[in-house]
């Protein structure tokens, strides 16, 4: 981590950035397409793009992660790779056998400029079998913004609609969170009786127990049948608007499905928010099992607000998930200082704000403020803390490095965590992942008071 002095805040003239506080867009598109049922994911672009995106999935999920790649030469980056694909999908079916290949492009194949379309349509494909695209050039948005674009694909080649009255069930887009989250999410409207489509859905696919025998497709996935028939469904909840909101919008527009954008539900707020949205459709009871998990979880916030009460923290990631730690460390009584995203934070969904301004009216409501950007690095977040400390460290792994040269306690959310192991099977969405989050902040801050209250004996017998 580059060091800076306090007090040193030059403004950068130059677009570049300085350890980016984000990933590139074929990464979140080949997540996105694990979440389909028998699908591989095709990296349209050089065999070290492909290497490189499955390496950084396998490394968070500690699973390993199968693709196929159109394997660019230096002769295909000058006349282009519509041979190599077309080549791919044949060679893709004959040996591998999925039910779907999910094609996404990579820096290479978008600067040369591949008719993906219409290769796809000119490629054989077997009876039964589909090919699906998205455009996804790594210099352009985030792992975040690939992610989205490969569910959105999902939508626009496979949903369809039988016409007539919707069924009585609810799309559901998770957003760019672990299976961990995946599963709880689903639990959850299962425990209010209520049908479901969730899309994508890595859960038993980056997270599939050991066998002893080797899958290459894990049983996990949302099937094609599925996806077809999420234009049938009454309502698609879009959990974090960056990454899943512009699938729902398809989806209303294209199969007249209502559509409603809601925060990724990390904290109680937001829990609240997705379940009575639920409920407001599906005229659903709340179970009681939730209800007591809401009432531990505020049991816990009471019995704990000495922990978090006027603590000031910074936060950083994928922006649908920082939004969502933002309202909940809010609610606990702690001081967001300085809120920052990776990803460009323009707004996302049809009457909705920026990135920023949602930030904004968050501490606004709580009459703070805090130094927010969209589109930032941790070298910016590195000099915000430097000028104005903070208690607690929020972000993936590669904040370790501010939390060590500052001394700052750290807790690990987000995509990726690299160092770690075990984060990806437990959710931090729900009550139960606020129950979560709040043990490893308390954790995390008493660590650091036990640590300074020994120091302190030290140098009085000192």
């Amino acid at each position: 981590m580059l060091d800076c002095t306090p007090k040193e805040m030059l403004e950068r003239k130059s677009g570049g950035l300085i350890n980016p506080a984000k990933t590139c867009q074929p990464i979140g598109a080949m997540y996105a397409a694990l979440g389909i049922h028998n699908c591989l994911p095709h990296s349209h672009g050089s065999q070290g793009c492909c290497s490189f995106h499955r390496m950084h999935l396998t490394r968070h999920f500690r699973d390993p992660i199968m693709a196929s790649t159109s394997s660019f030469t230096e002769g295909t980056s000058v006349f282009g790779g519509v041979a190599n694909l077309k080549a791919a999908i044949k060679n893709v079916f004959d040996i591998y056998g999925p039910d779907v290949i999910a094609v996404h492009t990579t820096c290479l194949s978008e600067t040369i400029g591949d008719d993906i379309p219409s290769t796809i349509k000119a490629a054989e494909i077997p009876p039964g079998k589909v090919v699906i695209h998205a455009n996804t050039p790594s210099y352009q948005g985030s792992h975040v913004t690939g992610f989205s674009n490969m569910t959105k694909a999902m939508v626009s080649y496979l949903a369809e609609t039988a016409g007539g009255v919707k069924k009585d069930q609810v799309n559901i887009v998770p957003g760019f969170v672990n299976p961990g989250d995946m599963r709880e999410i689903k639990r959850l409207v299962k425990a209010m009786g209520i049908s479901f489509i969730l899309f994508p859905d890595t859960s038993g696919v980056v997270d599939s127990p050991m066998t002893g025998e080797f899958a290459m497709y894990p049983r996990g996935g949302t099937t094609i049948e599925q996806l077809k028939d999420t234009g049938n469904s009454k309502l698609t909840v879009a959990l974090g608007r960056f990454a899943s909101s512009e699938a729902a919008e398809l989806l209303s527009s294209k199969c007249k499905v209502t559509a409603v954008a809601l925060k990724t539900p990390i904290g109680i707020k937001a829990t609240d928010a997705f379940l009575m949205a639920l409920r407001g459709t599906f005229a659903a009871e709340i179970p009681y099992e939730l209800e007591e998990e809401r009432g531990q979880l505020v049991d816990i916030m009471t019995d704990t607000h000495f922990h978090f009460h006027g603590k000031r923290v910074a936060i950083f990631g994928d922006p649908d998930i920082v939004t969502g730690l933002t309202e909940y460390v809010l609610s606990l009584g702690m001081i967001p200082v300085h809120v920052l995203t990776g990803t460009p934070g323009g707004a996302i969904g049809s009457g909705m704000g920026s990135f920023e301004e949602d930030i904004q009216q968050m501490l606004a409501e709580a009459k703070l403020s805090a130094n927010v950007k969209a589109g930032g690095d941790l070298f910016l977040l590195h000099q915000w803390i430097k000028n104005q400390p903070v208690d607690l460290l929020i972000g993936n792994t590669y904040g370790k490095y501010i939390a060590r040269a500052e001394d700052i306690p750290f807790i690990r959310v987000g995509f990726p965590v690299l160092d770690r192991s075990v984060h990806s099977y437990l959710p931090i969405v729900g009550y139960r992942g606020a129950m979560r989050l709040i043990e490893m902040i308390s954790g995390a801050l008493l660590d650091r008071a036990d640590r300074d209250a020994k120091d302190e004996d030290f140098e009085l017998v000192m």
